[in-house]
């Protein structure tokens, strides 16, 4: 299992304006950009920014990054085996598959297994 990416979360009220200022901090235009459930996320550079009304996004608001992980099944064995506790358990998004857990000490982080498309496009 390796880790192919990391992305630091920015909050925002509304993506539209969120991302015109990354688009010049970056460089670049997102990578992807999707709805999930009631929030939207892009990931431009190495920020996923998640949108939304503050009471939507809060489900989400425990995790301190995302981390895109070549196996979510070895990831979650070794998270096992470090006695981390899995907060969400595994689910699919439009990206591929994800969990979040909370590591020993108390981090808490999404985990996410990029569809192969995703990952050939976006992991360089």
């Amino acid at each position: 299992m390796a880790i192919l990416k990391t992305y630091a979360r920015l909050w925002a009220d509304d993506l539209d304006l969120a991302l015109p200022l990354l688009r010049d901090l970056v460089g670049a235009e997102p990578d992807l950009r999707f709805s999930f459930g009631s929030v939207e996320l892009a990931a431009i550079g190495d920020f996923l920014v998640i949108a939304g009304p503050a009471e939507e996004r809060a489900p989400y608001a425990g995790a301190s990054a995302t981390v895109i992980v070549s196996d979510l099944d070895e990831l979650a064995a070794a998270l096992a085996d470090a006695g981390a506790v899995v907060t969400t358990p595994e689910a699919t998004s439009p990206t591929g598959r994800f969990l979040y857990a909370r590591h020993p000490g108390g981090a808490e982080v999404e985990y996410v297994e990029w569809v192969p498309e995703l990952v050939r496009r976006v992991v360089r």
